[in-house]
């Protein structure tokens, strides 16, 4: 999407204003001992109060209001009644919604107390990333350069990019061109233009770097059983300040 009028840039501001607070209240409240379909029920309860709807059910009819994955679960987790959050597991949730024909998409790992060194040292390093990629969109950017910094960042520090997940252009659709990935794609010749709106969202892994597909259809797990965090704005291409739409006081993004 192209922001062309004050009231795409009001649409995009409530809509990725949404979708933010909907993720802060759910890790707010996610705890050990709760199945990750009690989580996504916080969230589904919070976007009918504001009356957004989920993206994933509108677009692709995804069993759940939101993506909650744990552990090797990489993304794409569909919420159930049976799985539970337990001390110390890596909890990622994505949330992407809209309201009045205009989208947003955000996402944020945590871990669940105690955490541990090495979980907590990943979660820094990919929120880290995002920021870092956030420095680099600007008019005329390519997107394989933000690509190229992010895998380069990854394995500087000893992790591997999931390079089937990537960031991509959102707004009119939950998904939408241009695609930003997460590694040097020198195929990939898409320029970031100004009003343009994108997620941006480097998921780093502590293995291979390869997920497969589950049976439900759904859920992307890591072929090693390694783990993965993922952080994700919204973002309009706006100068040399881009609009972080997503982000929200207090907020784990």
């Amino acid at each position: 999407m192209q922001i062309k009028s004050e009231q795409d840039l009001r649409g995009m501001r409530r809509i990725g204003e949404i979708c933010g607070l909907t993720l802060k209240l759910m890790l707010d409240r996610a705890e050990a001992g709760m199945s990750t379909r009690d989580l996504d029920d916080i969230g589904r309860d919070f976007l009918k109060s504001v009356g957004a709807t989920s993206a994933p059910i509108s677009a692709y009819r995804f069993p759940g209001f939101t993506c909650i994955s744990l552990n090797d679960e990489a993304a794409h987790g569909v919420p159930r009644k049976d799985r539970l959050i337990h001390e110390g597991d890596l909890l990622n949730v994505d949330v992407s919604a809209v309201l009045e024909d205009y989208w947003g998409d955000t996402g944020a790992t945590i871990i669940v107390p105690p955490a541990r060194p090495a979980l907590d040292r990943l979660c820094r390093v990919t929120r880290r990333a995002l920021y870092m990629s956030i420095e680099m969109a600007r008019p005329g950017q390519r997107a394989n350069a933000i690509g190229k910094a992010v895998e380069r960042y990854a394995r500087k520090n000893g992790y591997r990019t999931l390079r089937q997940l990537g960031g991509h252009g959102v707004g009119r659709h939950i998904h939408e061109k241009p695609s930003i990935p997460n590694f040097y794609n020198r195929r990939n010749r898409d320029v970031l233009k100004d009003g343009m709106v994108v997620t941006l969202e480097p998921f780093f892994n502590t293995g291979r770097g390869r997920i497969k597909t589950e049976d439900d259809g759904w859920t992307l797990r890591t072929v090693d059983g390694s783990v993965s965090a993922q952080y994700e704005h919204t973002v309009i291409i706006n100068g040399d300040e881009p609009i972080l739409v997503t982000k929200v006081d207090n907020g784990y993004v």
